[in-house]
């Protein structure tokens, strides 16, 4: 029958899956060199004291979690922490919104990368009905403010926002629904993500207008493709930090195609609003 495809010989099954671990193997160590002078990074801020915050914000599998595992996979487990908070307990709604995530930040010497952090109040908490309209409002309102102080006492604070299509998206949850492996991955909220895309992205870019400023920027990394996003994101991180021992040799400057400002994500956001009617990424 016309375009049936034709059953692979094990003998083909099996060179397939070599050839795609070879690819793993080669991304892989491509990382490498920035895996070193993430070392070199950690130990300046060691030595010197310094306390670095990092935001991974994005949609439902947007590759936060494997860029995450890049970047620590060979840090010293004493001098950084990753946190991952759900939505708020009773005890916490009661409480200073901030005040469970300051509980969580650096002390000297450490890097704290959050996955997820306090912008879950500007984007999942809003749109899932886990705050008021109310307290929505009042944490845009404070926000910029808690950061500016934060920055200005000494904390380096880099946001990353990992920016994925909504194809892209849909495939890596029907991935996860088919691979015994990711199958944990899929929550009933991921389910629920297609759905509300136009929502989700009504909120990105309120969130973006509202608090990418010059003290405190937004970078929007392109994760259709995991490992130029991975590569990129440890770019961004280590340009935030002048340390020791740079490698002059390694290039360092995040590629345009990949990583875009704050700035610029709003006015592609609101030319696309122009031309189309609507918000589409």
């Amino acid at each position: 029958m016309a375009g049936k495809k034709k059953a692979r010989t094990p003998g083909e099954k099996e060179a397939r899956r070599l050839a795609r671990l070879d690819r793993r193997d080669k991304r892989e160590r491509e990382l490498e060199p920035f895996q070193v002078e993430l070392l070199k990074l950690q130990a300046h801020l060691e030595n010197h004291g310094m306390k670095m915050i990092v935001l991974f914000e994005g949609r439902d599998a947007a590759g936060k979690g494997g860029t995450i595992r890049r970047v620590t996979r060979y840090m010293n487990e004493k001098h950084y922490r990753v946190v991952a908070m759900g939505r708020p307990t009773d005890d916490q709604r009661s409480q200073w919104y901030f005040q469970k995530y300051v509980g969580q930040f650096p002390s000297a010497g450490e890097m704290v990368l959050f996955d997820r952090s306090w912008y879950n109040r500007a984007m999942v908490e809003p749109v899932f009905g886990f705050c008021t309209v109310e307290e929505h409002r009042n944490f845009l309102r404070g926000v910029v403010g808690f950061e500016k102080d934060l920055v200005r006492q000494g904390t380096i604070l880099v946001k990353l926002y990992f920016s994925v299509t909504k194809d892209e998206q849909l495939r890596r949850f029907k991935r996860r629904r088919n691979d015994p492996l990711r199958q944990w991955k899929l929550s009933e909220i991921d389910v629920q993500a297609q759905d509300l895309w136009d929502e989700f992205t009504t909120r990105k870019y309120e969130m973006l207008t509202r608090t990418h400023t010059s003290d405190t920027p937004w970078s929007i990394i392109r994760s259709q493709n995991k490992h130029l996003a991975r590569l990129n994101a440890m770019r961004v991180i280590l340009d935030a930090v002048d340390y020791e021992k740079r490698d002059p040799d390694l290039d360092f400057v995040p590629d345009p195609n990949v990583v875009v400002s704050g700035a610029h994500e709003i006015e592609l956001m609101e030319a696309e609003r122009i031309r189309n009617g609507e918000f589409s990424s």
